[in-house]
């Protein structure tokens, strides 16, 4: 019986590991509802355990940040990730007095809220962008996702959120959306071989928590996200790539970097779901916005490669073949969808 190569079908999807299981759970949910009652235990607590799941996730992801980075990849993963969260800021803010913490309840734009243009704005597709900077950076532009990885989780969305005069947060639960990632660090900074070995389950429990967020949604609302979806994805590029680019050029880099780092993570869409759950203020948004965000993955993940390929090639410089010892002190960041 020949090999059904089940994995490398699900990676030709853009963000496939987020994507396709979500799709899944949402399928499932939509046809089979009672599926979680009618088996119950282990079965039933992977419909509805999402946000444990996310928990053990960031404690990895914070395991593979590096303490001791590079001053260069400091100062180039630090201004993209300020300008990527600043202008997520912005727009949270323009957003927040328009819309305020519901969403769009019909027309064109039903299902858009502030949480779903701040979640899609604030985290970049770390896979997504060392692909890139490995086939048109340089190597130490790849480094610079250890810095930029402080972007996951719902941290810097509740922040924005805040800032934005929406409905606040605790400082007990802003500590604790953070605190996995923290103590991941701290793991990891402690005992390199506990970085590897947390930093290899990050890719595993993608897919399992993208399934259980799946199961929340109504796949009869998904169709919705089609037009808007698509509008939100080609947004994130272009109002987070043209800042980037010239945020990356003031720092010494040819553009391509910063146009690298416009997309949206796989497990952004699982932020919506974290902050509803931190503040019922945003349950009604968070449904929608998951959808909508996830949507904007796979359109981000289309249109980057494509913006950076076509940057690289008007503006670009040939790769300087500088010495690998300047990563040395950031291993590798495990691939987020």
């Amino acid at each position: 019986m020949g090999e059904v190569r089940i994995k490398r079908a699900i990676e030709r999807v853009p963000g496939g590991m987020m994507v396709v299981p979500l799709l899944v759970g949402a399928v499932i949910a939509t046809l089979f509802p009672t599926t979680p009652k009618v088996f119950g235990s282990f079965t039933g607590a992977l419909f509805t355990g999402a946000l444990p799941i996310l928990a053990v996730f960031y404690v990895c992801m914070g395991a593979s940040i590096d303490f001791r980075a590079t001053p260069y990849i400091v100062k180039k993963g630090g201004t993209l990730l300020v300008v990527k969260v600043g202008v997520a800021m912005i727009l949270g803010v323009i957003f927040g007095r328009l819309l305020g913490e519901a969403p769009i309840g019909a027309g064109v734009f039903a299902g858009l809220s502030t949480l779903a243009i701040v979640a899609a704005m604030n985290d970049t597709n770390g896979g997504l962008y060392m692909a890139l900077m490995g086939q048109y950076g340089r190597p130490r532009d790849v480094g610079a996702y250890t810095i930029m990885c402080l972007e996951s989780g719902p941290f810097l969305t509740m922040l924005t959120l805040g800032v934005a005069g929406l409905s606040a947060f605790p400082w007990q639960t802003m500590v604790g959306s953070i605190l996995p990632l923290v103590v991941g660090m701290i793991l990891g900074n402690l005992d390199r071989e506990m970085r590897a070995f947390l930093g290899r389950a990050v890719p595993v429990m993608i897919p399992f928590f993208a399934f259980a967020l799946g199961t929340g949604l109504d796949l009869t609302k998904i169709w919705q996200a089609g037009l808007l979806g698509l509008g939100l994805g080609v947004a994130v590029v272009v109002v987070t790539g043209i800042p980037l680019f010239f945020a990356d050029r003031l720092t010494g880099g040819t553009g391509v970097a910063g146009v690298a780092a416009c997309s949206t993570a796989g497990n952004a869409a699982a932020v919506p779901a974290i902050i509803a759950a931190a503040n019922p203020a945003y349950a009604e948004a968070a449904a929608p916005a998951t959808v909508l965000v996830a949507a904007t993955v796979v359109v981000t993940a289309i249109l980057t490669p494509l913006a950076t390929a076509w940057t690289a090639r008007h503006f670009g410089e040939p790769v300087e073949p500088e010495a690998a010892a300047e990563l040395d002190a950031a291993p590798p960041v495990p691939e987020r969808a």
